[in-house]
């Protein structure tokens, strides 16, 4: 069982739980991350964060206030 989440405050809820088949993480569990990119849009204050395994990338980024999750 995963650990509980936890409010930020002004910065939003962390909900914690378990890693399941519907997540683009699950394809990487256990890898090394080789390389994180991080990108920033000083227009609209969208941020991204791609991370790249020896399998494939997650590309982590906001929109609206919601994290989304895609992998390549």
């Amino acid at each position: 069982m995963p650990s509980e989440g936890y409010d930020m405050a002004e910065l939003g809820l962390v909900q914690v739980s378990t890693v399941g088949s519907g997540t683009p993480f699950a394809d990487h569990l256990g890898e090394t991350i080789l390389a994180v990119c991080e990108e920033g849009d000083p227009d609209d204050g969208r941020l991204a964060l791609e991370l790249t395994f020896d399998s494939g990338r997650v590309r982590c980024d906001t929109w609206s206030g919601d994290l989304r999750l895609s992998s390549k």
